[in-house]
């Protein structure tokens, strides 16, 4: 039996997330059933980051065991099987112990924002046309490199078993249009970038202060912090792996 690594990027607006899910239709199972039709059989998939309905990603990641043949030219084959907002990128043979989720040392999101109306940024960013103090926002973002529990930041119906995320880099930016957030760190809970970001929107319009920012990180408490950005505006950028990770 040989591991794989599958590499995808998709676009989520038609899907009710990542994770395979019985009554509903998912990155996963459009991925699991083009496997089994150009192989002939199914396999047992396990994903990197668990996006939400409607989130992008340029970058992914599945791992899978199998013990037959893997065709030629797997992924164009399997690309022309999938749906045309999901692709393939690589299939990479790996170490039998890899795993694509708990080997990985960092995930990359951004979230991304405009504020004058624009039809082509619809489904790919959150359109929040409200003034904003983007000093504020990024001082709100880099404090938030000082602490590790993000309980405040999670949704209450999740199987986590700890809160604790090491940040590696929170910052806002604007390229041309698009207000961007970056945030970079070894693992995230769920819903948290967008509580995040939603949160910080918040200093930003001044509807709460720096203070009360710290007071909702210290407090632990998700009802007190803010979810109400939509899910279009979020992309998982990429993944991390430590270096030479894939060389077999």
């Amino acid at each position: 039996m040989s591991r794989y690594f599958l590499e995808v990027a998709y676009k989520g607006t038609n899907y009710s997330g990542f994770q395979s899910q019985v009554n509903a239709n998912s990155i996963q199972n459009e991925i699991d059933k083009a496997f089994s039709i150009l192989q002939g059989e199914k396999t047992k998939m396990t994903c990197s980051s668990r996006t939400d309905a409607g989130v992008h990603a340029l970058q992914n990641y599945l791992h899978f065991d199998y013990d037959g043949v893997i065709h030629p030219e797997f992924v164009y084959k399997v690309n022309s099987i999938l749906p045309p907002d999901i692709v393939v990128k690589a299939v990479i043979p790996v170490a039998d112990n890899s795993h694509s989720r708990f080997d990985a040392t960092a995930r990359y999101y951004k979230y991304y924002i405009y504020q004058n109306k624009n039809p082509f940024f619809k489904d790919r960013a959150f359109y929040f046309p409200y003034k904003l103090d983007i000093e504020r926002m990024q001082e709100a973002a880099h404090i938030l490199c000082e602490y590790q529990d993000f309980t405040s930041f999670s949704k209450r119906n999740t199987q986590a078993k700890t809160f604790i995320c090491t940040l590696k880099e929170s910052s806002w930016v604007i390229k041309k249009d698009i207000l961007i957030y970056n945030v970079k760190a070894d693992r995230f809970l769920r819903g948290m970038v967008r509580a995040l970001t939603a949160t910080m929107l918040m200093v930003g319009r001044k509807k709460i202060s720096i203070q009360d920012f710290k007071v909702i990180i210290e407090g632990r408490d998700c009802t007190k912090a803010f979810f109400a950005v939509p899910p279009q505006g979020l992309f998982l950028i990429s993944i991390n792996f430590p270096q030479e990770y894939f060389s077999m």
